[in-house]
């Protein structure tokens, strides 16, 4: 872990915010944010916590920056099987359960299954059982060969999109794992694809058993977490972008 001035410099720098930028956001002088990048000011721990806040720094990241400062963890951090966080992680089987006859998973940072509902075994379907082994990795089940890529019939386009998204949440968390995935992942055998998608979303086009499925996909995050382990979860629901798919998926 770097000190505090130079973990900020580098978030700065990923968000390509100048320093005046980022101090007139955040209402400090750009002489003193300089002064603090270089080490040549402590910044206060509500000074960390304001500027974290302007450049979007992941919780996570933030308990880093205040650790490197020399002050305690502002977020707690909860184990998933906590009781803590029970109620919640109930109410998020509730959502998954609902989008169903559509096929959802809750992921966690790093594309790691924590869970998903009965409609993911249409996409899940044949995949190696390796690939299915706890922990699964979403990403990686999609776009390894033994996977679900011998199924998607728009796979340059497909795979082409998850390894733009990848790459910019690695970017965008700083995180070494999803970048090694990243890398993972655009190491497999697989078409890629320039071109920009003919509609306003890119579909997720899969053989169901000789039956062409059309999805989109959806993200859901919690709004308001304080706790490091929930900011971290997403629910990720395919829903169909088609009827064909809707009245295939109802029927079951």
């Amino acid at each position: 872990m770097g000190d505090v001035g130079t973990l900020l410099r580098q978030w700065r720098g990923s968000r390509r915010l100048s320093q005046l930028q980022l101090s007139s956001q955040a209402g400090v002088s750009a002489r003193h944010l300089s002064f603090v990048e270089t080490g040549r000011a402590r910044p206060t721990r509500e000074m960390i916590l304001r500027l974290a806040e302007e450049l979007a720094v992941p919780l996570r990241a933030r308990n880093a920056l205040l650790l490197a400062g020399g002050f305690a963890p502002a977020f707690s951090e909860t184990d998933l099987g906590s009781p803590d966080l029970a109620a919640v992680l109930a109410s998020l089987r509730d959502v998954l359960a609902g989008y169903e006859p559509y096929p959802a998973v809750l992921v966690d940072r790093h594309w790691t299954m924590v869970d998903g509902n009965a409609a993911i075994a249409v996409l899940t379907a044949g995949a190696a059982a390796e690939l299915l082994e706890p922990p699964v990795n979403v990403l990686r089940l999609s776009l390894h060969p033994a996977g679900m890529a011998p199924r998607i019939r728009n796979l340059a386009q497909w795979r082409t999109h998850v390894l733009h998204r990848l790459d910019h949440q690695a970017l965008a968390s700083g995180d070494p794992v999803l970048r090694a995935l990243h890398d993972e992942l655009r190491a497999l055998p697989g078409p890629d694809d320039d071109r920009e998608p003919d509609g306003p979303v890119v579909p997720l086009r899969y053989d169901a058993g000789g039956t062409e499925l059309s999805f989109f996909s959806i993200t859901s995050v919690l709004g308001t977490p304080r706790d490091v382990t929930l900011s971290e979860l997403a629910i990720e629901a395919f829903l169909p972008a088609d009827e064909p798919t809707a009245r295939h998926l109802r029927r079951g």
